[in-house]
């Protein structure tokens, strides 16, 4: 498998709910390595490299099984039962690292993308929802790498601030983040991080509330009295702290999550996933 290379996935079924977690978790995996992008129908030159599949879903599935008769390509099916196929199946509810994974494992090996075999039943399929732009085994293009990565990342905003004076935190959120291309800050202090905020754009700042001088309550206050970092920075509490008091003063302080310690991977992927510059974009224009 080679290098940054970007798999799209065809996404069929779902409720609103899961689509919009879906929309999330491939905002992210789109940036690692190998990159899971959500395939969009239509786009001209385009074709998915593999299906992830509503198999509760009778409707979905039967659009499945006409599209893998003509593309014959691998999937991931979500439900309880493999249908009389040989496809991975994963249980709700979606996990993030469980997905991905699964994603990663199914592709085949190797430059060519293999004919599958997985036998499917027939069945009297129902009309296709959508209109296929072709078909066939096709793939977009590897992501050329960049000659300075972490320049780069700065300038379009995917710089994120992790503010705790535990090292085994800073240490835990450079492992999560790093595999999505972030590129991380540190500090240790409350006025520290006021003034990394003060002088380079972040698109998120996790937040202890303990810290060594001015408390993480004060940290947020200061970064959001920036007139430019409300619109373009969120601010997460990230703490042991979870009393309704101290998310009530997390809330009054401005920041946009509360997140409580241990941390829930799942839950800090899908925070980062909503306030990546493009999520935001499109969370503002679906509130005009």
């Amino acid at each position: 498998m080679n290098s940054n290379e970007q798999y799209l996935v065809d996404v069929i079924g779902f409720n609103d709910v899961e689509r919009s977690m879906l929309s999330s978790i491939f905002a992210l995996a789109a940036r690692r390595d190998p990159g899971f992008a959500q395939y969009e129908p239509g786009t001209p030159g385009r074709t998915p490299d593999i299906y992830l599949v509503d198999a509760e879903n009778q409707e979905a599935f039967g659009e499945f099984r006409a599209l893998h008769k003509r593309t014959q390509l691998p999937a991931v099916l979500i439900g309880t039962s493999a249908l009389g196929t040989s496809f991975p199946v994963l249980p709700r509810p979606l996990q993030w690292a469980r997905l991905l994974q699964a994603l990663e494992d199914t592709l085949p090996g190797g430059d060519e993308m293999p004919v599958s075999a997985e036998p499917i039943a027939p069945e009297p399929a129902p009309a296709l929802r959508r209109t296929l732009s072709g078909s066939g085994h096709g793939r977009t293009q590897p992501i050329q790498p960049i000659s300075d990565a972490a320049t780069n990342k700065r300038m379009l905003g995917d710089t994120v601030l992790v503010v705790d004076d535990n090292a085994t935190v800073r240490a835990f959120m450079q492992a999560k983040l790093a595999p999505y291309g972030f590129e991380v800050d540190f500090a240790e202090t409350g006025e520290e991080a006021v003034g990394l905020s003060g002088t380079q754009e972040y698109t998120c700042v996790f937040l202890d509330v303990v810290l060594p001088g001015i408390d993480g309550y004060q940290v947020c206050k200061l970064i959001k009295s920036n007139k430019q970092a409300i619109k373009k920075t969120a601010v997460v509490m990230l703490t042991s702290r979870s009393s309704p008091f101290d998310k009530l003063r997390g809330s009054l302080a401005g920041c946009d999550e509360y997140l409580t310690k241990p941390l829930d991977e799942d839950r800090l992927l899908e925070v980062i996933a909503k306030f990546l510059p493009g999520s935001r974009k499109h969370g503002e224009r679906a509130h005009r």
